[in-house]
């Protein structure tokens, strides 16, 4: 008996100074955040130069290609919404590919309804399936609330900036579209907000569209190379600590 005793008293010290589970961020978005990782790079895949990761986990699920329609209609996000659990955090980017209008089209497969509302429309494929597709907003809502549901905190980003200028030498900013409706979804449902767009471009403008051309896209006007997808992923993080005391800033790297 007092053997028996003696082990489940060991047994309760182990299970009190058992370590917690370390909380994972999970990161859902577009090829911006995770790409091959050869020629094009998604900041996702390099945010952990910003966090520590021996106390945070990073799983990041963007994939190349996919709007937040497609994200939910290939079932990624059933994926990750199964794998949330409470004290996890989840942060959105998408944007680059919603732009199309939204049919069943090979042009038009990825496309959202354009702007925040409820709107909605209903699509017939070739095969006879139907497809309700909804604003950009509402698919954010979806994710954000989804997030909330399990625990975890959610956090909306606005889209890294392209390698776009206009006639004044500015660089192009999706602060009256995408980046906007972004940050109109995320006051909305109460969660934190990057302007990874506006943090960004600003670098972007201060480098000039040659040297950011040079250094940063080797290809079209969409897609970073490494050392572009670093300078998203340390906007990321300076985005994360001008948030005020976001739980998600304690482990940023000091």
């Amino acid at each position: 008996m007092k053997k028996i005793l003696s082990c489940l008293f060991v047994l309760g010290i182990i299970i009190a100074f058992k370590p917690k589970d370390k909380p994972t961020l999970y990161i859902i978005g577009d090829s911006t955040v995770r790409n091959t990782n050869k020629e094009y790079w998604g900041w996702g895949s390099l945010i952990g130069e910003y966090l520590d990761t021996t106390k945070i986990n990073i799983a990041n699920h963007a994939m190349a290609g996919r709007s937040t329609r497609t994200f939910v209609k290939e079932k990624r996000w059933a994926k990750v919404d199964s794998l949330l659990k409470p004290g996890d955090y989840l942060m959105i980017q998408f944007g680059h590919n919603e732009g199309s209008k939204p049919d069943t089209t090979k042009a038009g497969y990825r496309g959202v309804l354009r702007g925040i509302g409820q709107d909605s429309v209903n699509l017939v494929w070739p095969d006879g399936k139907p497809e309700t597709v909804f604003t950009y907003g509402a698919y954010l809502r979806k994710f954000i609330r989804g997030a909330k549901a399990k625990g975890a905190t959610p956090i909306v980003l606005s889209m890294i900036p392209r390698n776009q200028w206009d006639d004044k030498g500015n660089v192009k900013r999706a602060d009256k579209d995408f980046g906007l409706w972004a940050k109109q979804i995320a006051e909305e449902e109460g969660v934190a907000f990057i302007d990874l767009n506006s943090i960004s471009a600003d670098k972007y403008q201060k480098l000039g569209p040659e040297k950011v051309k040079e250094s940063f896209f080797p290809g079209d006007h969409t897609h970073t190379n490494k050392a572009g997808a670093l300078v998203n992923a340390e906007s990321v993080a300076e985005g994360l600590r001008r948030l005020n005391k976001h739980p998600l800033a304690q482990f940023l790297r000091k």
